[in-house]
């Protein structure tokens, strides 16, 4: 069967997309790194690529399952953000609907670094924060109040199963004197469209290339609020800060270049209505990566994660309207 050979999985995407022969199956390897897809590098004869198919169960301990059509969403995003933002994202050679897979040039370590491994040998640059912010916000512009493109990512379910359902709602299980403030969250979240949403947009997910940041992982590609992307970059790097306390200070310069550059490009919403969500936003996000389905797997002490549940938990309880509190607050804690 397919599905108890992924070679032949691979080989048949290849031959559907027109890339390899039916006669000729090309070398392939896994590739670490994510819970919610296998990925393979295959050495075809005149380029190297990646396939990635979405898996219906995560690699993750908890029971956490999402929709496998995500993978058309997640080449629809493909498609519509780079477009938009030319090199944005990796191009989309192939998408197998058959097999639900993607295809998509292999971007060579050597020219594109992971942000989340410069981030662990603590090399923060706030210029590569600002990029970010900067590519992040043209694709929210240019997507904003677009009733097509709404049209085309009308994905609430798929989001409620993989983000909001997992981050908040599993976390307030765990928290339950904070399911209310959490559940509430969820509802202005998921009643919230204004823009296309990435989902995942983390230092994992980032490649710093040559012509500046490249985004992967697009499976939680939603029309929704876009202070979610915001929210969850930011989030990273507060929980950095815990991870790697030597360069806590650079995290910071680093969180606010990113929301610096984020902000002066808003122009679909007053900037003030937005910095709201994204400050409810933060310390949900935050104490979901420690008590959610999806918890960070970098802090793996308990003073760790406990400086994040207290400091969350104390947001959640009394809620900020800017981020400037949380800012200050949190580099009273980490030192920064």
């Amino acid at each position: 069967m397919l599905e108890s050979d992924p070679s032949s999985v691979i080989h048949a995407v290849l031959c559907r997309a027109g890339l390899a022969r039916p006669d000729a199956r090309p070398a392939a390897s896994p590739l670490s790194g994510g819970v919610s897809s296998d990925i393979w590098k295959v050495e075809l004869a005149d380029r190297v690529v990646c396939v990635k198919r979405a898996l219906a169960k995560l690699k993750v301990e908890a029971d956490w399952r999402a929709p496998l059509e995500r993978s058309a969403f997640e080449a629809a995003f493909l498609e519509t953000a780079g477009r938009i933002v030319p090199g944005a994202v990796p191009a989309l050679l192939h998408y197998d609907r058959i097999a639900g897979a993607l295809v998509m040039p292999y971007l060579d370590p050597a020219h594109h670094r992971l942000w989340k491994a410069e981030l662990a040998s603590g090399r923060a640059e706030p210029a590569v924060a600002a990029a970010v912010g900067a590519r992040l916000v043209r694709l929210h512009r240019a997507t904003a109040i677009d009733a097509r493109i709404a049209a085309r990512f009308a994905t609430d379910a798929i989001f409620h199963a993989i983000r909001l359902e997992p981050y908040f709602l599993a976390t307030g299980r765990r928290h339950p004197d904070l399911a209310p403030a959490l559940e509430r969250l969820v509802r202005r979240t998921a009643g919230t469209k204004l823009a296309l949403v990435h989902g995942d947009v983390s230092p994992k997910n980032i490649l710093v290339g040559p012509d500046g940041p490249v985004l992967l992982d697009a499976e939680c590609a939603w029309y929704g609020d876009p202070a979610f992307d915001l929210a969850f970059c930011l989030n990273h790097l507060f929980l950095k800060c815990v991870w790697v306390p030597a360069a806590a200070q650079g995290f910071l310069a680093c969180f606010d270049a990113l929301l610096e550059a984020y902000m002066e490009g808003v122009i679909w919403e007053p900037r003030g209505s937005l910095e709201a969500r994204v400050a409810a936003l933060l310390p949900g996000l935050l104490l979901a990566r420690v008590d959610g389905k999806s918890p960070v797997e970098y802090l793996t002490e308990e003073a760790q994660k406990d400086l994040v549940r207290r400091f969350a938990r104390s947001f959640l309880s009394a809620p900020a309207r800017t981020l400037a509190p949380l800012r200050a607050a949190w580099a009273l804690e980490v030192g920064g």
